[in-house]
């Protein structure tokens, strides 16, 4: 932004590299007066992922029945199989196979839709073309993860379905103004006082383009 007005006030080179390296060092200066790093937002996810990761192939090795290198190891991932192999529930009783019926894969499919149209639907400020196109990108991923899990076995499915409620959930929770208050958040002026209502709405107006 300091280029494009600097374009519209005739600003010479030198001036407009004074003003660039002025602007870091004020967003410098408000990073560390805030404790406000973009990059700490990140930090969850640098966790989060490789934990999803290893969780996702410990359960496809425990239902493929991946065997380790010999002698007792080759005994408990076959004991491992058998058990998973009867130990679903309702209709994914076989854990070690892939849910014919897709409910597993499509419920994980719309509720990580939802989760992405409950942060599009959350913004108050015009977005840029990168953040649309990030939104798009999660919208997309959503989609092409339904099919990948009608083909993963049943319990890798499970997990993610149960890992993207638990998400859901999170966030829900965190814009109730309630639990906000009894968790000595503080209000933003961005906070509304009926965020559920006004994110029923935001959501039928997104359906409705």
């Amino acid at each position: 932004e300091v280029s494009v007005r600097g374009k519209q006030l005739g600003w010479s080179e030198k001036v407009a590299r004074y003003e660039r390296g002025n602007m870091r060092r004020i967003l410098t200066e408000l990073y560390i007066r805030d404790n406000c790093h973009p990059f700490k937002g990140t930090v969850l996810l640098w966790v989060q992922v490789p934990m999803w990761v290893c969780v996702s192939l410990a359960l496809r090795n425990c239902s493929v029945g991946a065997l380790g290198p010999a002698g007792n190891s080759r005994w408990q991932f076959s004991h491992v199989q058998e058990q998973f192999s009867s130990g679903g529930a309702l209709w994914f009783r076989d854990l070690t196979a892939a849910d014919s019926t897709w409910i597993l894969p499509v419920a994980l499919g719309l509720v990580n839709l939802l989760v992405v149209e409950i942060f599009a639907s959350q913004r108050k400020m015009p977005v840029s073309r990168f953040q649309n196109l990030v939104t798009n990108l999660f919208r997309l991923v959503s989609v092409v993860m339904i099919p990948i899990a009608a083909t993963v076995p049943s319990s890798m499915a499970l997990y993610w379905l149960s890992s993207s409620l638990v998400g859901l959930c999170h966030n829900l929770l965190l814009r109730s103004p309630a639990f906000r208050r009894l968790c000595c958040i503080p209000r933003t002026k961005s906070d509304s006082d009926t965020p559920y209502r006004d994110m029923v709405a935001a959501l039928s107006f997104l359906s409705r383009k």
